[in-house]
């Protein structure tokens, strides 16, 4: 059996379109965009294009996009930015529980700043409560910062109800898009969001470059100084190739978000259906929301199978999967997102993600599933 990819909330492979949007800026058009003559410029134009494009896709003034080298970037200077511009006489924010470490681990070390943190909690489904959320609004929150969609298990938050909440008392609210660009519908002139953060290289476009969404309506410090780039609000030579990259896979994700949802709806669908025929309905356990999740993400545990060994043997039969929880000297570290999720224990130690594409047929997804099933059941009966 060819090597099955079954990691796409990882990364995903760059699209042949994107890659050719891209060389022009590698070989002909090599210029420091910063610079003054006839190179430079064309390279300033390249940016500005690009801008312009993604800033259609997402319903948005170019003004308001900034550039980034990833989302991990572009949750720090959300964070940074948002605590250094309103966090003088505010000191309080809010997050979840469940947010990726980039959000989670700028909160730490904002705590060790003087600010103070609250880490809502989240239901066995991973979505937060909204009263918990309001009960958790002070006086001097200046910002509140959840996840669209969760890159463990896939659960959505209410966007939406959160940005109205934060609205109403002037409080700014961050949204880390990174796993629902190209898959969730995004209208940045409608919904009530200050700052959202995206990345290429989940939607078939480049690493390394990413962007921040700073409405109009809002002003954020710098994280990175010693330029005037992208209006000072971020230093440092632009990766023009990267941006021209980055707009195309934009224009190529939001043009086929329809289909591309509804076949990845089919494939996880699809191993969901081959586990239950194989293992039966008490020989795994999906995690997360049932209906309000992402398309593209499956999280499964197999009680008594054992995470790190489940991986193992997958990566021997070639198929590509995850735990989403961190690795650390070559061992794994069990999910802060299972744990918030207070789900019990054999389930937490046996959870796997599987994330699929749009170039995966259901034939690939058959023949992991079934792998899939025949190893767990092989580790079980072992023990």
């Amino acid at each position: 059996m060819s090597p099955i990819y079954l990691d796409h909330a990882a990364t995903t492979p760059v699209r042949p379109e994107v890659l050719e949007a891209m060389l022009p800026y590698y070989r002909e058009t090599f210029g420091n965009p910063s610079s003054l003559h006839s190179f430079g410029r064309e390279s300033r134009i390249a940016i500005s294009r690009s801008r312009d494009s993604i800033a259609r896709q997402l319903v948005c003034s170019p003004a308001e996009l900034l550039f980034t080298g990833g989302g991990t970037e572009s949750d720090n200077t959300a964070l940074f930015g948002a605590a250094e511009q309103y966090g003088t006489n505010r000191k309080h924010i809010i997050t979840s529980q469940v947010e990726h470490h980039a959000v989670l681990h700028a909160c730490e070390q904002l705590e060790r700043k003087g600010y103070e943190v609250t880490y809502i909690p989240v239901d066995e489904s991973g979505q937060i409560r909204l009263e918990e959320l309001i009960a958790a609004i002070r006086p001097d929150t200046f910002l509140i910062s959840i996840m669209y969609g969760n890159n463990e298990v896939g659960t959505l938050q209410p966007i939406r109800e959160i940005g109205m909440i934060a609205r109403e008392r002037g409080i700014i609210f961050h949204v880390d898009a990174v796993q629902a660009l190209g898959l969730m519908p995004l209208d940045l002139s409608d919904l009530p969001v200050d700052l959202m953060s995206f990345t290429a290289h989940k939607i078939y476009g480049p690493k390394g470059v990413g962007a921040l969404y700073v409405s109009k309506r809002t002003t954020i410090a710098p994280l990175l100084v010693g330029g005037s780039q992208e209006r000072k609000r971020r230093a440092g030579t632009e990766n023009v190739a990267g941006i021209a990259g980055f707009a195309k896979a934009v224009e190529l994700a939001v043009r086929e978000q329809e289909s591309n949802l509804q076949h990845v709806s089919r494939l996880r669908a699809q191993m969901i259906e081959i586990l239950r025929s194989e293992l039966g309905n008490d020989g795994f356990i999906v995690n997360g929301h049932a209906t309000e999740r992402l398309p593209h993400i499956l999280n499964v545990s197999f009680p008594g199978a054992d995470t790190e060994t489940m991986l193992m043997s997958l990566d021997l039969e070639g198929i590509a999967a995850a735990s989403g929880s961190a690795c650390t000297s070559g061992s794994l570290e069990l999910s802060h997102v299972l744990r918030a999720m207070r789900l019990p224990e054999e389930v937490k130690r046996s959870a796997i993600r599987f994330s699929f594409g749009f170039s995966q047929n259901i034939e690939q997804i058959r023949a992991a599933a079934l792998k899939v099933a025949t190893i767990s059941r092989r580790i079980r009966n072992s023990l």
